[in-house]
């Protein structure tokens, strides 16, 4: 059992966890992720790894509530436990791997929409250790709907806040004040590290690539299953077929063919959609692993 140490609602439907994992917490870097059951029959739920704490050996978890299993995780209080709590999982973020010195010569700027601004705070918590500091924009509907606005000003070389509704910050776009730093501020980035909603991503992708900035995006929307087997989040990079969650999560955004994503991912949520996909992609489906039983032993 991993005991919840911490647990407290964020917003609406989005809720905070720190979680007893120290084999995790000893391992795992900026950008992997974990997968929790509730309980022996609950569903394999796949979070990004928000923040750790080796020493006390805690993981944070971020999440929101999208259908029954993350609803029931939601119940879940201070002193209650995960049945299984797995990690690290998935690919640290490239830049974990970097030569330091050469790291500190670039500017970069993240960009989180949403609930993707939890996987963005670990990237950017790192960076401020090691000496770099960053530029950061964080995109929500409403105000109510920021998250971590307080962590993410601790860490942040400069911090850019937008809202669809105009209600906090700047009104509109996460793109918009990408366009306005760039084009107005003139301000040079060696690379953009997107995270947030599909068609967030997509759009930051565009124009980034307009602008010739070089763009890494999270992939982490579009998984189910964490493993490679349950086929949800394939992808098409560059021309080549990649699951993300074994594969990345991230990759160069500028390669990713965001339109079959999207369109996979709400296939995704229909038995026919998922049967759809079956045939189409015959057996590369579950990723050519011949061994996880398809649809026969789906769980969501």
């Amino acid at each position: 059992m991993y005991p919840i140490t911490k647990a407290r609602k964020l917003a609406d439907k989005i809720f905070l966890m720190d979680v007893v994992a120290p084999r995790i917490a000893k391992h795992c870097e900026p950008g992997q992720f974990i997968i929790a059951k509730t309980d022996a029959v609950g569903e394999r739920i796949p979070l990004t790894i928000c923040d750790f704490d080796r020493e006390a050996g805690t993981i944070t978890i971020v999440f929101q509530i999208v259908g029954a299993s993350t609803e029931r995780m939601s119940y879940l209080k201070e002193g209650d436990a995960f049945e299984d709590f797995v990690g690290p999982l998935g690919c640290p973020s490239e830049f974990v791997k970097e030569d330091l010195e050469k790291l500190k010569e670039k500017r970069i700027l993240f960009v989180a929409g949403g609930v993707g601004t939890a996987p963005v705070y670990p990237q950017v918590k790192w960076m401020k250790e090691h000496g770099i500091q960053v530029d950061v924009i964080m995109g929500a509907k409403t105000k109510d709907m920021l998250i971590l606005e307080e962590e993410m000003k601790a860490v942040a070389g400069n911090l850019y806040i937008t809202t669809d509704d105009g209600s906090y910050g700047t009104p509109g776009m996460v793109t918009g004040v990408i366009k306005e730093l760039v084009e107005e501020k003139n301000i040079h980035y060696d690379t953009c590290i997107a995270i947030g909603p599909m068609i967030m991503m997509k759009f930051v992708c565009l124009m980034t690539k307009d602008l010739g900035i070089p763009t890494i995006v999270s992939l982490n929307p579009i998984m189910v299953d964490g493993t490679g087997m349950c086929g949800a989040c394939r992808v098409t990079v560059g021309g080549e077929v990649k699951f993300a969650c074994v594969d990345g999560p991230e990759f160069d955004g500028h390669q990713v063919n965001f339109e079959e994503a999207m369109k996979r991912q709400q296939m995704y949520k229909t038995e026919e959609g998922r049967a759809m996909l079956k045939l189409q992609e015959g057996d590369t489906h579950h990723g050519g692993c011949g061994h996880c039983g398809g649809d026969e032993k789906w769980m969501y």
